[in-house]
């Protein structure tokens, strides 16, 4: 069946191109798509542009475009074993964990629904009787929605649900590695009565079906969740045409314990911070920062612990992580593990392939002590099982070393002391501050980072707002010359 949505239809990739997609955990196959390019993305452009510029859905009443997506929503409730089979089987990742995440899809296609339903704009007050001010919100115009790999479905949300509450026309360009819960979604907007053309669906690699996107002159806004070389290339190709961009870009997030923390607490939430999904979260928790005191204590009971983690496919029901994504980035996780140890680190656990799971990508949880800041491992993304571990003696060094790095995504401080988490969260130069917890998340609070962790927010009011213009109407009731150039 062929996998490419333009324009309302249903095709093949224009040159014929397929591409196999496996599960990470045991290298099964788990079907073959249709493989876009450079020619295909240019069509779905052209018929998202016609939809906007000639059909209906920019001037549907917001209540309706939201109604829509609360069917969306519900759609979603009924299908939910099936995507979050077709999520785990791409992604390698736990079945239990994939239900989970199509929970939070739900409730993002309820809380934008909701959004925008409630949205309106503002009247200004000029202090003149005869001057009717407002401020309205319109749609964009035609954005490009391109999403990662290790939340395939869910960042897909994020974009899609705020994107079609503005009243938007779109092309989704997934991951190539993950792509089968996209498919699944543009049915399900085709099925909940989306008007041709609104969602397009282009497939394929990035340099081929997804690059093309950046400096369309016909795309007005280009939504970019990945990696930081990436994004800034896009955010350079968009630059050509002054392109609204909005950018998630990935995190080197510090979790900071001090010595008064709830010792249990600290330690469960540390591993679930970096071990969760195998550390291919951007969010992840994975430079841990002890308090000196507590140090030798804290790192024996998470290698300890780290040690016992069970690893196993979507399926396993013992399995408490799984695979990463490819054999390609496992060897990218691999060598800033091998590049930490030859700048000084010491390896507490891991730092190899487990016995036994020769089919599948997966890598041990892995604990790098005596970390310096100034470490590769440290500073930059290994999207893996790997933590990071350093020291800090004071308040002060905790928040210097945690502001150490380019991102600025989200991060934890565990403590006791009330008035000393709130100064550090205070400090902290992130988007997303957990106090004695880490990686809940609400969709109706905003998501994103400071510095080179991105531009923009998803989720909250603001993830509606990226996808909308504000115009100002400024309309005189009792026009009569001025007399200027009399």
């Amino acid at each position: 069946m062929p996998e490419l949505f333009i324009g309302g239809t249903w095709r093949s990739a224009l040159d014929g191109r397929t591409r196999e997609i496996r599960c990470p955990a045991d290298g099964s196959l788990v079907g073959v798509v249709d493989e876009g390019g450079g020619k295909d993305t240019v069509e779905a452009v052209g018929a998202a542009r016609r939809a906007f510029d000639e059909g209906p859905w920019p001037g549907t009443p917001a209540a309706e475009r939201g109604d829509l997506l609360l069917r969306v929503a519900d759609l979603m409730v009924r299908d939910k074993a099936e995507l979050a089979r077709a999520e785990s089987l791409d992604t390698g990742k736990r079945l239990v964990e994939s239900a989970y995440d199509v929970d939070d899809v739900i409730n993002s296609f309820r809380h934008f629904g909701r959004l925008a339903a409630n949205e309106t704009g503002r009247v200004i007050d000029t202090g003149s009787p005869s001057v009717d001010s407002r401020v309205v919100h319109e749609p964009v115009g035609v954005c490009a929605l391109i999403t990662p790999w290790n939340y395939p479905l869910l960042q897909t949300a994020w974009k899609v649900a705020p994107a079609l509450a503005a009243g938007n026309t779109f092309v989704l360009k997934p991951s190539e590695l993950t792509p089968h819960t996209a498919i699944h979604l543009m049915r399900l907007l085709e099925e909940a009565g989306l008007p041709a053309g609104v969602a397009n669906l282009v497939l394929g690699a990035g340099p081929e079906a997804g690059a093309p996107l950046a400096d369309h002159p016909d795309v007005d806004l280009l939504s970019f969740t990945g990696g930081l070389r990436t994004g800034r290339r896009l955010m350079a190709a968009a630059a050509g045409t002054v392109k609204k961009v909005a950018l998630e870009l990935g995190g080197k997030n510090p979790n900071i314990v001090f010595a008064d923390a709830d010792f249990d607490t600290a330690v469960d939430m540390a591993l679930t911070a970096v071990f969760l999904h195998s550390g291919q979260v951007c969010s992840a928790g994975a430079r841990l920062l002890v308090e000196d005191p507590l140090h030798d204590r804290f790192v024996d009971e998470i290698v300890r612990r780290a040690r016992r983690i069970r690893l196993g496919g979507p399926f396993d029901e013992g399995a408490q992580t799984g695979p990463l994504i490819s054999e390609a980035h496992r060897a990218k996780v691999d060598a800033y593990v091998a590049r930490g140890v030859a700048e000084g680190a010491v390896l507490r656990c891991g730092g190899a392939r487990p016995e036994g799971l020769d089919d599948g990508f997966y890598y041990l949880p892995t604990v790098l002590d005596e970390c310096d800041a100034r470490m590769s491992v440290v500073q930059e993304e290994s999207f893996g099982p790997v933590l990071t571990v350093e020291r800090f003696t004071d308040e002060t060094e905790a928040v210097r070393l945690a502001n150490d790095t380019v991102y600025g995504l989200a991060g934890a401080v565990f403590t006791t002391d009330e008035a000393k988490a709130r100064r550090v969260a205070a400090r902290l130069r992130i988007g997303t501050v957990w106090i004695n917890d880490y990686h809940p998340y609400v969709a109706q609070a905003e998501w994103g980072g400071f510095k080179q962790s991105g531009l923009g927010r998803e989720l909250g009011p603001s993830g509606l707002a990226e996808y909308r213009e504000a115009k100002h109407i400024y309309r005189n009731t009792d026009p009569s010359p001025q007399g200027w150039f009399a």
